[in-house]
């Protein structure tokens, strides 16, 4: 079975190297692979320790970030070493101040797993949510060196739980320790044999209550929306604005809207803009212009979403209705009602909020009308849907304390 896997790798570089040169996201997947080693070998000092943390993308990242803040924090002479699988991860952050070097992790086969980790040589190795590769897993194994699955999530339908599943089990076998968010996550692991498990939670409560704690003032926030109750829709796709469209095109309301789109390639920006019949200004006109005078926003950058939501008054969080539900976490912690589209069943969290009445599910234009409408007219309920948010939010942290606790025992 192992042959089979390493082949299968193998076969599958191939053709991602022949894909590279007709898809743009496929090439940065690629091409930032050749950087891998020469990166490493130019920032990792062989004289200290390194702690490696793996994740697949910037979600991922968000969820490991408290944990690589207190590790730096309380160990500031340990070398941090972060590794994504995805473009979309490590083109955003790697230039993180938070790691001493950003890499995207070579493909699964037994040679870059050796390679790897003999350049490497970590100290410890922490892996965030889903992310299980059995050639570096075993490699790490081999070597003795402890690794860690934090926020991790399990569902009966994965490959480890399968007739078929036996090398992505075994590869199981080889985390230290896991750090998991239900209590589903661990009679499923306790299924299959596995008893170093540890009902943690989700270290994103603990990365969304830090923004609390910080500076999110945004001056063309301020003047943008003034005194005017504030809309902010974030993370959105088209048929997520196909629903909501309708309603800011035709509503008398003096609410402000803040329109954050997934993709914010010009041409997706220029379409969304000519599709709004009110006036509306993009961020990166703001400077020019005076934002106080438009109705909607369009922000056409990232990096600012998590800020913007704290000048809402109600937030919709959008791919419920495309490819998957973005981070609701990060809205509800400011105490705020929350509108989703109605494929959920895979997020713990909006789950728990739809049945909290903090998350309000629409499934048509028609329902988003009215639910809007109805948090616009009803204050008090305004205000009751959004500290359901808040109170779940402050109820779920602390899995990065419960996680640093373990790992003082590591280092």
């Amino acid at each position: 079975m192992n042959h089979i896997y390493n082949l299968i790798a193998q076969i599958t570089w191939f053709f991602l190297k022949i894909v590279a040169f007709f898809h743009p996201k496929i090439k940065l997947f690629v091409q930032g692979r050749k950087d891998t080693f020469p990166i490493l070998q130019k920032t990792i000092d062989k004289k200290k320790d390194v702690i490696w943390f793996h994740v697949a993308s910037l979600g991922e990242f968000e969820q490991g970030l408290p944990v690589m803040e207190k590790i730096k924090a309380e160990y500031p002479t340990y070398q941090i070493l972060i590794s994504f699988f995805s473009p979309s991860g490590y083109e955003v952050k790697k230039n993180t101040p938070v790691a001493d070097a950003v890499i995207y992790l070579p493909i699964d086969t037994l040679d870059n797993a050796k390679r790897f980790i003999a350049t490497v040589n970590p100290k410890l190795a922490i892996f965030v949510k889903y992310e299980i590769w059995p050639n570096y897993l075993k490699v790490l194994g081999d070597n003795n060196i402890p690794t860690v699955l934090i926020s991790a999530i399990f569902r009966k339908d994965q490959i480890f739980f399968k007739w078929y599943g036996g090398i992505m089990r075994k590869a199981l076998d080889t985390f230290t320790q896991f750090f998991v968010q239900d209590e589903k996550s661990v009679n499923l692991l306790k299924g299959i044999g596995l008893n170093n498990i540890t009902l943690s939670g989700d270290t994103r409560f603990d990365r969304v209550a830090e923004i609390l704690e910080r500076d999110n003032k945004l001056p063309f926030m301020e003047q943008f929306k003034g005194t005017s109750p504030c809309f902010v829709a974030g993370s959105t796709w088209p048929e997520d604005e196909a629903i909501m469209l309708p309603f800011i095109n035709e509503t008398q309301s003096p609410l402000k809207f803040v329109l954050a789109p997934h993709n914010i390639k010009p041409e997706h920006i220029t379409d969304l803009k000519k599709s709004i019949t009110k006036k509306t200004l993009l961020y990166s006109e703001w400077e020019n212009n005076d934002p106080s005078q438009f109705d909607v926003l369009i922000i056409d950058t990232i990096g600012l979403l998590t800020k913007i939501y704290s000048y809402s008054n109600i937030a919709y969080v959008g791919g419920a209705f495309a490819t998957g539900l973005h981070n609701t976490l990060e809205p509800a912690v400011f105490g705020i009602p929350i509108i989703i589209g109605p494929d959920f069943s895979k997020f713990n969290e909006a789950k728990a909020l739809v049945l909290k009445k903090g998350i309000l599910v629409i499934k048509d234009r028609a329902e988003f009308d009215t639910t809007i409408t109805q948090l616009l007219e009803n204050p008090d309920y305004l205000r009751k849907t959004g500290q359901v948010n808040a109170d779940y939010v402050n109820g779920n942290k602390g899995a990065s304390i419960q996680i640093m606790a373990y790992v003082r025992t590591l280092l």
